[in-house]
């Protein structure tokens, strides 16, 4: 089997002008990754070669340090004289260029969820100090139904590079005004770009039409585009504004952060697309980060979470756990309330971000439950299976050890509480 550094070639994925992308196995962790080997030798002007090889350095001095799951992971890269090559994790899907076309366009709600994961994934990126500078559907990857991740960095801005960046990178239908006139950039050129790349995801057409780039650049930064409705009249006036704010040439305008952006975002899902019983990705989300039980999860750690856990809606007056089963799952409460019963007394009521069932959880295997649990109303329920759990990171994995303390620490003072109380009513009928 042909070899490249360590890696083992399984077969092409894809070539273009400037690189080869190969399949290959890593042998050490026998994991598969994306190797995109470069070939310099065609860019025959040395000064673009020059430019493209800064371009391939920036991405790769990135190798490690950007850990989300929505960005795609540079595990390593060479850079050395004739050997050029980057290695990324394995995304089995396509890009977002399909679903950009006419033809092809998806539905509100799954557009609204896919740019919510996008600027969860760049705000991610800004507090790491880095800002992409070419945000457009072919560099976002879809796998799954609608789970995403962005690659291609190598037009980013890196807060603390000692080296100059390269100037006139990025698609021109995609760069925000500030961005052509070469001005210092903020995450706000990203935000305008994921605006102009929704705009297209809802549409279809990019906001500016035209014949050559120096057309595009005068529209983009004289003109104001067309709302998105006037191509697709069923996008209602919410999102319209949703899109235009994004774009807006005036900074004071745009979207100030991109917590403001997605939650928006949310509030679109929440109130325009029809409920089902499938739970969106961004509901989910905004629910973990609101919910105490989850107050010192990192943005990472709660997508994990997200990964790893069933959500379900159960009914009011439904047995959810029963006394003497044996079963180590445990659950946290999203929305609504359980009573926690021993036989048919009740012990106590539970609400939104309490949990239940992790006693039997932390006794280990073939612990029973002790208690009936009980929906007192329509309940949303996070399951999380501790199999599934025992393979997460270490960094998620402690969070739940140390909300757990937590639970246990609070319930030990309450109990101290109730026995003080019952001595001293007893010291006093005494």
């Amino acid at each position: 089997m042909e070899k490249i550094g360590k890696y083992e070639i399984v077969k092409v994925l894809g070539r273009g002008a400037t690189s080869t992308v190969y399949l290959a196995l890593d042998p050490f962790n026998q994991q598969q990754v994306a190797l995109k080997v470069f070939n310099l030798s065609v860019l025959h002007d040395s000064s673009r070669a020059k430019a493209f090889r800064k371009l391939l350095l920036t991405e790769a001095s990135l190798a490690g340090k950007l850990s989300h799951p929505h960005i795609v992971k540079i595990v390593d890269a060479v850079m050395e004289g004739e050997e050029n090559y980057m290695v990324m994790e394995y995304v089995e899907g396509e890009t977002l260029e399909k679903f950009a076309e006419v033809d092809h366009l998806m539905d509100l709600g799954h557009i609204a969820e896919i740019i919510y994961k996008c600027c969860k994934a760049l705000e991610y990126a800004q507090y790491q100090g880095v800002i992409h500078r070419d945000i457009k559907p072919a560099n976002i990857l879809i796998f799954g139904e609608n789970d995403i991740k962005i690659s291609d960095f190598g037009a980013a801005v890196i807060d603390n590079q000692q080296s100059t960046q390269v100037s006139g990178v990025g698609s021109p239908a995609y760069m925000s005004p500030e961005q052509i006139k070469e001005l210092p950039l903020t995450h706000q050129t990203d935000i305008y770009s994921l605006g102009v790349t929704m705009y297209r995801l809802l549409t279809g057409k990019l906001p500016y039409e035209a014949a050559n780039s120096y057309s595009m650049i005068y529209q983009i930064m004289n003109l104001e585009p067309q709302p998105p409705s006037t191509f697709r009249p069923e996008i209602p006036p919410e999102l319209d504004a949703i899109v235009l704010r994004a774009m807006s040439k005036d900074l004071t305008k745009r979207y100030q952060t991109w917590d403001e952006f997605a939650r928006e975002l949310v509030a679109f899902i929440s109130n325009n697309v029809p409920q089902h019983k499938e739970i969106f990705d961004t509901e989910k989300f905004d629910t973990l980060r609101d919910l105490a039980f989850f107050k010192n999860f990192s943005d990472v750690e709660l997508w994990e979470v997200l990964r790893i856990s069933e959500w379900a809606k159960v009914d009011k007056e439904q047995t959810l756990l029963r006394d003497g089963d044996v079963g180590q799952h445990f659950f946290v409460i999203a929305e609504g309330s359980v009573r926690v019963l021993k036989l048919g007394r009740l012990l106590s009521l539970l609400h939104r971000g309490d949990c239940f069932g992790e006693m039997a959880y932390l006794a280990g295997k073939e612990a029973r439950r002790s208690t009936d649990v009980i929906s007192k109303t329509e309940v949303t329920l996070i399951d999380i299976d501790p199999e599934v759990l025992a393979r997460a990171s270490a960094n998620c994995r402690y969070q739940f050890g140390e909300a757990f303390l937590g639970i246990l620490v609070k319930r030990l003072s309450m109990a101290n509480t109730r026995i003080s109380r019952l001595l001293k009513d007893h010291g006093d009928e005494e």
